[in-house]
This record gives structure tokens, C-alpha cells and sequence, in this order.
């Protein structure tokens, strides 16, 4: 049965208008008792998938490993049935990234939905080619976020290492201030996790922790660290490498995200009533799998509804799925190969892959593919990860040699007008002995 359009998107009902196209058929007003049996039916469905899991991990696996058609065959019938549910109002998050790009064709060409808009988020902090790249598409609407990238870090701080410890270091500062000052022990729980404390297994530590018992907030890092490698239970949660992170002066923060990104998406999708679909995937990080555990692919419920409907899709699955259909993406990509040394062919020799017989003849698996050129195009300036990235590949020489300009801006000392990581970079390098490559 269609949703009525009285409905305020929280099943909460809103008196009849006769305005409504739909009000001379429209169950809920002929038939009060049925539509109150349908609004209770509908709240209890949502509180069911509130607090129950939709999937788990094995589920995951599973779709992980279908073909590639599979996978292409499921997602359309997510997006179709996410088209459905809102009555077409939604729109695609375009990044102008390998991902979105190949949501984007799926959305408009496979699903034959071309009247969907696009959304890109025009922070400043894109490459000028794919602001380029985004150019060459219709039904595009840009956004911008009301806070530059300067202005974020240097009141919140720096996105460097990963949203999770980011936000963590953030948390943990307050929580150290607020127990020095006397102003109560808020973040406690964020706080256990440097000192390696479980939060489920570890009740004790937990709870010194709350009454604010176990340290005073004025501690040394060798006295806070020396408390972390006393405890007996190993947190899953165990963030003990990143306490040097509280005592520099350097802020750290996932606020960026926050400001430039998500505040203006929410923007756009109240002013329009669009909701989004969104190209990630459950691979790129634990958080994103434990979404999809919950919600699925199209979180109906959500606070925020949102669909991820290539959540159990790989990298490689997108290199394929571009290469197969010959998908144009953004020139900073290059041209996507195979992988010679992943797959121990050598240069100019015909591949199995080539002659059509891995999937016909032989039980091998698939070639695996990457790029001739950059393998990210997020935000320019992001931190996240790079102190795991191969030596020689990180995204900091790669800007060096690319985007000579915007390299200088962001390494130039913060009283020089720049960004000041040369600096930021150089002490995290020393305090947490990593090898960030500049």
C-alpha cells in the first residue's frame, strides 16, 4: 500500500488535507480503524529493525564472493525498491570518485532511472580534475559546505590517522581538562580505550574510571602509559599506541567530515526531501561493516535513511565492473590494468585472463586489477591512513609531483599562511614512531 502522503516520515499522522491528490481514496481517512491497525504495524516494524540486526558477518562473506552480475543484479533491486519507497524522491552522492561514478551508471543506465539528480559536495578540498570530471555530467547540483578547511582544523582540529582515534584523542583531551578542572568525568568511556581498559570485561577499571578515582588528570604520558600496559584484559578497543596524541599541541578531530560534508548533505535533504544513495562499501572500514549488519543495504529506519546499496561490493568488483563496461572515470585514475606483480606475469605476456579462459576452463581466481595513476581521489588534504600506506606510494609525494601548488599551501608553516603539516607530520613521525612520507 503507498505511504499517505499526510505522513511526516516518522509514521506520526498529520491531520487529512483535501488538497492531497490522494484524499478521496486514501485509506487512512475512509477507514480510521484500519489506519490506525496499518500506523501500529508500521511503528512496530520499525522498532523491530531499530533493534535488531538485519544480518551478520557471514552474510557478508557470502555476497562478498558472488560474480559480478550477481552482485549488479542485487544492487539495481536495491536501488529500485529505495526509487519505490520514496516516491523517486531521492538523489546519488557523487564524489566524482571510481565508486559513485559507478553508482551513477548504475542508478541512471542499468536502472533506467535518469530522472535521479546527482549531489556533489564542492568543498575546496577536491582535485581540480575531478571537479573537472563531475562537469561533464547533467543533473548535477553543487553544494557547498559553509566553513572552509582552514577554518575547521584550526578551531577543531586535524584529520590525521583515522575518524575513530581522531575523534577519540578529541574526547580523551576533554575528558583529561574537565577531571584536572573538576567539571565531572564525560568521556570516560572514550578515555578507557588509551588506557587499554575493556569496557565490557574490565568493570573495575571502568568504574575508577567514572568516580574519576583512577587518575587525577594531570598525569605524564610514561604515567599514563605505564597504567595502560598494567592491565590484565586486552581491549578489542585497545588505542594504547595513540596516547602520545594527547599531549602535543597539535589538535586532532573528525569535525571536517562533520562540517564540510555532512551538515551540508542534511541541508540539501531537507530543503529538497531527497534521500541519498550513497556508493560505500562494507570493506573500507569496520564501522561501515557493522552498519550494514544492522541496517542492510537501504536503512528504511534509520534516523537518517540512506541507501548503500554496493555495501557488499569490493574494490576490485568496481576496476571490473569499469573495465568490463568500459565506465569513463576521472583522468587522475589513469587507465585500470592488471596487476602483474599480484598475478607473476610479466610484462607483454598474454594472460589467461585474456584469452577467455579463467571463468571457461580453469578453477583460478580473477586477475586482480589497479590503476596506472592515483587509487584515491577523496579530499586532497585528508589524513586518514596515510601512515599505513607503501613506502614510496604515499599521497603526500604523490601531491608533490601532481599538485606541486596545493603541496606547498598545506605543508607551508601555519605562520607562513599554509597548513603547517610538514611540522604536524614530522612530530607524528617522531612521537609515535611512524613514517609518513612527504
Amino acid at each position: 500500500m503507498k505511504r499517505c502522503l499526510a505522513d511526516d516520515g516518522y509514521w506520526k499522522r498529520k491531520p487529512c488535507n483535501k488538497e492531497c491528490v490522494d484524499y478521496d481514496t486514501c485509506i487512512y481517512r475512509i477507514n480510521k480503524d484500519k489506519a490506525e491497525e496499518k500506523l501500529k504495524e508500521l511503528q512496530e516494524t520499525e522498532e523491530y529493525y531499530k533493534t535488531t540486526n538485519r544480518h551478520d558477518k557471514g552474510e557478508l562473506r557470502v555476497m562478498q564472493g558472488y560474480s559480478l552480475e550477481r552482485k549488479i543484479q542485487l544492487t539495481c533491486e536495491r536501488i529500485n525498491a529505495w526509487y519505490e519507497w520514496w516516491d523517486g524522491q531521492v538523489y546519488v552522492s557523487f564524489s566524482g570518485g571510481k565508486d559513485s561514478t559507478v553508482l551513477l551508471d548504475l542508478v541512471r543506465n542499468r536502472c533506467g532511472l535518469k530522472d535521479v539528480p546527482a549531489m556533489f559536495l564542492d568543498t575546496g578540498l577536491e582535485y581540480p580534475e575531478i571537479r573537472d570530471f563531475v562537469k561533464t555530467f547533467d543533473n548535477v547540483d553543487w553544494i557547498k559546505p559553509k566553513m572552509n578547511f582552514k577554518k575547521v582544523i584550526f578551531e577543531y582540529g586535524y584529520p590525521f590517522i583515522s575518524k575513530e582515534v581522531s575523534t577519540k584523542v578529541e574526547r580523551g583531551r576533554k575528558y583529561l581538562e574537565n577531571l584536572k578542572n573538576g567539571n565531572g568525568t564525560a568521556n570516560y568511556a572514550n578515555f578507557a580505550d588509551f588506557l587499554n581498559i575493556d569496557k565490557c570485561r574490565d568493570s573495575e577499571g571502568i568504574k575508577l574510571l567514572k568516580e574519576g578515582k583512577l587518575i587525577q588528570g594531570n598525569e605524564t604520558f610514561e604515567e599514563l602509559f605505564a597504567i595502560a600496559e598494567k592491565s590484565d584484559v586486552q581491549s578489542q578497543f585497545n588505542k594504547k599506541q595513540w596516547l602520545f596524541l594527547l599531549f602535543g599541541e597539535q589538535k586532532f578531530s573528525a569535525e571536517c567530515c562533520h562540517i564540510m560534508k555532512k551538515e551540508p548533505a542534511i541541508e540539501y535533504e531537507n530543503t529538497t526531501g531527497r534521500k541519498p544513495i550513497i556508493g560505500t562499501m562494507a570493506t573500507e572500514s569496520l564501522l561501515r561493516e557493522n552498519t550494514w549488519v544492522k541496517n542492510g543495504c537501504n536503512a528504511f529506519y534509520s534516523p537518517r535513511p540512506k541507501s548503500n546499496p554496493m555495501s557488499f561490493w569490493t574494490e576490485q568488483d568496481v576496476y571490473e565492473y569499469i573495465k568490463k563496461y568500459d565506465i569513463p572515470i576521472c583522468s587522475l585514475y589513469g587507465e585500470i590494468v592488471e596487476d602483474l606483480e599480484d598475478s607473476e606475469q610479466v610484462e607483454g605476456q598474454m594472460t589467461l585472463s585474456e584469452c577467455g579462459y579463467i571463468n571457461d576452463h580453469f578453477d583460478a581466481p580473477k586477475p586482480k586489477l589497479k590503476t596506472t595513476g592515483c587509487n584515491r581521489t577523496g579530499c586532497m588534504f585528508c589524513g586518514y591512513g596515510c601512515h599505513r600506506e607503501e613506502k614510496g606510494e604515499g599521497r603526500f609525494l604523490q601531491m608533490k609531483e601532481t599538485h606541486p601548488k596545493q603541496y606547498e599551501y598545506i605543508m607551508k608553516p601555519v605562520s607562513e599562511g599554509g597548513l603547517g603539516y610538514k611540522e604536524l607530520i614530522d612530530w607524528l613521525n617522531e612521537k609515535g614512531d611512524l613514517h609518513i612520507e612527504y
